[in-house]
């Protein structure tokens, strides 16, 4: 009998680096060990690895009933696992029927040197899920107030493939979902939060632009999909810090506890996992220090007191997580700094990440037939940067490579733009074609060529700081 898998199963996905917390992979208490390479020592035991599921909008199947039948079509295909999609085999009418796309994840951990896992060597665990398809539902405000958040229902379609897009630093987002998963984990357990003290509160900080808002929705829709097996329900709450101050005089602090009582209702069904996510918190976390001195209203104290007791209340409940950024972290208040658990820095992205984004911006300008791939289809299988790199330093490879200028290029494109925040770089491809003198009718090298001269104009033509 195939069960679902428990908090300890809940394997973790990066496009750089992965992990799994696991009964089969730990010292006893359930920490992870280590990871190495496969090899045959390790015949007895299995490397967790996740597979997702998606169901079609118009499946009606049962969860339970799609998991068993993926966890047969894996079994009988016997796959060597490299992370991507699966096609769903149309042969299983079932399947054929009711699944969108199959997605294996997670293998990165487990393998170096461009190897793969055999599937002797994997324990898969299949996560079914299915995108809803409603947008965000606002909570209107009353007496001409502004809404106090826009609540989205998880997995959403809005934010399907965010989590792929994002490109950072090796190991940002792995950090992210390691934390969530020891949050549950130790919450499953039973662990006495006055002896060992997590708040379940993420603060990303660092310059605009750097997709911080972005990765807090994409981490949830993420989180929804792996812990669907425990929380069968999950919600993003999204404030609207700015609806939250009141040209009264106190109302305020009021505003913030009457939004967190709504919060507080939404988390009492106890298979109900809800993200709360506060974007800019330096608007209601402001020092304090900065109030007292005059230099902000006084009104202000009331707010993050207010804040500060609302968040103590919802560390009662495992079931909320709070996901926060901000932009200027010197003016938050230092007692919101210190209940995070986590505070990551997300900087502009280094060179490699450049290189990957421009990469994913390229593949989907020559999928669409926006860039004509006029050769052949070398250029379709455009390089990682680690790949390319290895590339590079190999001059017999370089000889038998007559796509390797055009690689070049692109790596030219990501070093032209160092100091551009990842929101610029998506937006670079797009003011590269509005560029060309002829838009319709345009090949892959001579489209990196003018990605280039932009990328130099828009550094040129940025304000002086």
């Amino acid at each position: 009998m195939t069960t679902s898998p428990s908090p300890m199963d809940i394997t973790i996905q990066n496009p750089i680096e992965t992990t799994a917390i696991s009964h089969d992979l730990s010292d006893g208490n359930g920490v992870a060990l280590p990871s190495s390479s496969p090899s045959p020592i390790l015949t007895h035991r299995k490397f967790l690895v996740s597979v997702e599921v998606c169901l079609k909008p118009s499946s009606t199947a049962r969860v339970e009933d799609v998991r068993l039948a993926v966890e047969r079509m894996l079994e009988k295909r016997s796959l060597s696992y490299v992370d991507g999609p699966i096609p769903v085999p149309i042969d299983d009418q079932f399947l054929f029927e009711n699944v969108q796309r199959i997605c294996v994840c997670d293998t990165d951990e487990w393998v170096t040197n461009h190897d793969i896992l055999l599937f002797w060597q994997v324990k898969p665990v299949v996560h079914v899920f299915q995108l809803s398809e409603e947008g965000p539902c606002e909570e209107l405000g009353g007496d001409g107030q502004l809404s106090s958040f826009n609540d989205w229902i998880l997995p959403a379609k809005e934010f399907d493939g965010m989590w792929e897009s994002l490109i950072y630093e090796f190991g940002l987002k792995q950090r992210l979902l390691r934390y969530a998963a020891s949050a549950l984990f130790f919450t499953e357990k039973g662990v006495d939060p006055f002896l060992v003290s997590w708040n379940r509160l993420i603060l990303l900080h660092g310059p605009p632009g750097t997709g911080k808002t972005s990765l807090c929705k994409a981490l949830a829709q993420k989180l929804s999909i792996r812990f669907n097996s425990r929380y069968p329900q999950c919600q993003l709450i999204e404030v609207n810090a700015h609806s939250l101050f009141s040209k009264w005089f106190s109302e305020s602090g009021k505003l913030v506890a009457k939004l967190f009582q709504k919060i507080q209702e939404m988390i009492e069904e106890e298979n109900n996992l809800v993200f709360v996510l506060i974007d800019e918190v330096e608007s209601l976390a402001a020092a304090r220090k900065a109030a007292l001195s005059g230099s902000e209203p006084s009104d202000s104290i009331r707010v993050v007191n207010a804040l500060l007791t609302q968040m103590d209340k919802l560390k009662t409940s495992p079931n909320v997580i709070i996901l926060t950024t901000s932009n200027i972290t010197a003016a938050i208040d230092i007692a919101f700094v210190d209940r995070a658990d986590i505070k990551a820095y997300v900087g502009p992205p280094t060179l490699q990440a450049r290189y990957e984004i421009l990469r994913s911006c390229l593949q989907e300008l020559l999928r669409t037939g926006i860039i004509l791939n006029f050769q052949d289809s070398d250029y379709l299988m455009l390089p990682n940067y680690s790949t390319l790199r290895e590339k590079l330093n190999a001059p017999d490879i370089q000889e038998a490579q007559p796509v390797l200028p055009f690689w070049k290029q692109l790596l030219e494109a990501a070093e032209a733009c160092e100091g551009m925040s990842g929101r610029t770089l998506r937006k670079l491809p797009f003011l590269a074609h509005a560029a060309l003198s002829n838009p319709n009718s345009c090949d892959a090298s001579e489209f990196l060529c003018a990605m280039i001269d932009t990328a130099r104009r828009e550094h040129s033509e940025l304000p002086e700081s």
